[in-house]
């Protein structure tokens, strides 16, 4: 060991050269160096990195060692590393994606495993019972019936396509739930799309609004739904996701049905759908894929009520969205959100 310097440290993600080597090393170990990470940090020997980490929020990212070092618990020094500066940040709630024969190594830092698909990957949580927390603040909602659906949106606005959607499934189901994705990753904040399904689906009895938690498309189960990646990744992420779906959620709530909205628009999530007709049928769930709603032969959807805000189009916008939802995008509240879309473009967010 005489000679060699070993050096962790943070990098700095506005650096091009050193966003570059550590991508470099990434592409070495078959890993991508995701555009949403917020901390980086690397293990040097003599100016050479031959290990990495990264954080995405509560998200563990990039991890990975040089096949020289492998086994010398250099990921324990990175993971550490990364634990210290969550809990820094006051993160306790830690997910992270790895491969299956990293797992021995995971379990020994404290962390879970959640899920799996096959070989490839499987998902992880240092809090033992997180994602049981979860299920069972779910089970309040729980409610008797042959015929119990489900619905998992954005709503970035909520419009009359999603509101046909939900009444399609009320009307042909005993109990319908709907998950809010509850990444703020949309122009509509997360407690604003929720409010607005609520007020939109008041006549609606056999309803209930949830919050989709971190177990259900969140930048944890699936955060190649965010970032658009590659087919290749957004296959394993979707598995993943659909996986806890369908073996947590759906006996949680006594879930066996899902319905979902064609998507012409967006390739992520027209995959997404391809993956549900071949996932859920297998774990017992009957899915629906429905027709989107047309108002004058005009395909409804959010990211089309966004490109009309840029104009300030509110005639067409008004034959589009529910009462709740026009009333809330003419409210000062709103002013600040649809500047955003003006500056950035109606398409630069999740599209629904």
């Amino acid at each position: 060991m005489e000679g060699i310097i070993l050096d962790i440290r943070s990098i700095s993600l506005r650096n091009k050269k050193e966003i570059t080597l550590l991508r470099d090393f990434l592409n070495e170990r078959d890993l991508n160096l995701d555009d949403d990470i917020d901390y980086a940090v690397v293990l040097e020997e003599n100016d050479i990195i031959i290990a990495s980490g990264a954080m995405s929020g509560a998200v563990l990212k990039c991890i990975a060692v040089s096949k020289e070092h492998e086994g010398e618990g250099i990921i324990g020094k990175i993971v550490t590393y990364l634990l210290l500066k969550a809990h820094h940040e006051e993160i306790n709630h830690l997910f992270l994606f790895t491969k299956p024969h990293n797992k021995k190594v995971f379990s020994e830092l404290g962390f879970h495993e959640i899920s799996r698909v096959e070989n490839r990957a499987i998902l992880m949580e240092n809090n033992k019972y997180g994602i049981q927390n979860f299920l069972s603040s779910l089970s309040t909602a729980k409610v008797k019936g042959n015929k119990i659906s489900s619905i998992v949106m954005n709503c970035n606005p909520f419009t009359n396509g999603h509101l046909f959607l939900i009444e399609k499934a009320a009307s042909e189901s005993d109990h319908v739930h709907i998950f809010i994705v509850d990444e703020n990753r949309s122009y509509f904040p997360t407690d604003v799309r929720i409010t607005l399904v609520k007020k939109g689906t008041e006549h609606l009895s056999n309803v209930t609004v949830h919050h989709s938690g971190q177990y259900i498309i969140s930048s944890a189960t699936f955060p190649s739904y965010f970032l658009k990646d590659s087919k290749k990744i957004i296959d394993a992420h979707g598995r993943m996701d659909l996986d806890i779906f369908s073996r947590h959620i759906c006996p949680a709530l006594s879930i066996n049905k899902r319905y979902a909205g064609e998507e012409p628009l967006c390739p992520v999530t027209n995959h997404y759908n391809q993956l549900m007709k071949e996932v859920l049928p297998s774990a017992g769930i009957q899915l629906e894929i429905v027709k989107r709603k047309e108002n004058e032969k005009i395909i409804i959807s959010a990211s089309y009520v966004r490109e009309l805000l840029i104009n300030d189009d509110f005639n067409i916008i008004e034959k589009i969205v529910p009462p709740a939802t026009l009333a809330y995008l003419k409210s000062e509240e709103a002013e600040a959100i649809i500047n955003r879309i003006k500056k950035s473009g109606a398409s630069s967010a999740i599209s629904e």
